[in-house]
């Protein structure tokens, strides 16, 4: 299908807006199979998964889908050895069809923990990885974070002018656990050693028994979201 974007941070065209609200009502209660299937069918052939790979759920749901779906992976170029080595693991397991995107020469001026480093590690390659798309598609759960409790199932993303579709909105960390274990799924390595919540090395450390999932991220700063879905 033609591709929706236009000028970056306008609204959705009239029609499209009441499409993706209907859609997004609809899907509130589907499973997370059917929200895949719609956005596969519905941007087919101009729609990308972005994936943390901090578990397989996402792409074992979204190959499940469409076997041939682009799946993208932000190598920050400061990911700890264990996760570049289970993304590969997850690329031989599925066949995936894998994009894995490294930050621009702008990013060198930026190490890992820096002010703007999540702006030229994640998400200026994000956006050119994703552009001439019509979707795409993520991991985000309401349960995340506080910043993310509102996370529609589908909604416009007015930063890069393309539909945003979050099939695992609903979903806790629970069902996670629960589809991983039904499903065989393989784990992080890091995952028992207390990484709840996996991103860069340099600014991840394991969480202690009673924090929040995601205390290990930017554990000695205030910031809590990476830039990607802000």
């Amino acid at each position: 299908m033609e591709s929706p974007a236009s000028p970056t941070g306008l609204a959705a065209p009239p029609l499209l807006q009441e499409e993706l609200a209907l859609r997004s009502a609809d899907l509130e209660t589907a499973g997370a199979s059917e929200v895949l299937a719609w956005a596969v069918e519905r941007f087919e052939g101009s729609v990308s998964v972005a994936c943390s790979f901090q578990d397989p759920v996402l792409v074992d749901l979204a190959v499940k889908a469409d076997p041939g779906v682009e799946v993208i992976f932000l190598d920050t170029g400061a990911h700890f050895p264990e996760t570049l080595r289970y993304v590969e693991d997850i690329r031989r397991r599925y066949d995936l069809n894998l994009r894995v995107v490294e930050p621009g020469p702008l990013a060198q001026a930026w190490p890992c923990g820096t002010t703007r480093c999540c702006d030229f590690r994640k998400v200026e390659p994000l956006e050119r990885a994703l552009a001439g798309r019509s979707a795409w598609i993520t991991g985000l759960k309401r349960v995340d974070a506080s910043t993310r409790r509102d996370t529609p199932v589908v909604s416009w993303d007015s930063n890069r002018n393309m539909v945003k579709v979050n099939p695992l909105a609903t979903w806790t960390d629970e069902d996670i656990a629960s589809y991983v274990a039904a499903n065989g799924l393989p784990l992080h390595p890091l995952s028992a050693k207390g990484y709840l919540s996996i991103g860069c090395a340099p600014t991840t450390r394991p969480v202690q028994p009673g924090e929040d999932p995601r205390a290990g991220r930017w554990a000695d700063s205030e910031k809590t979201e990476c830039g990607l879905h802000l």
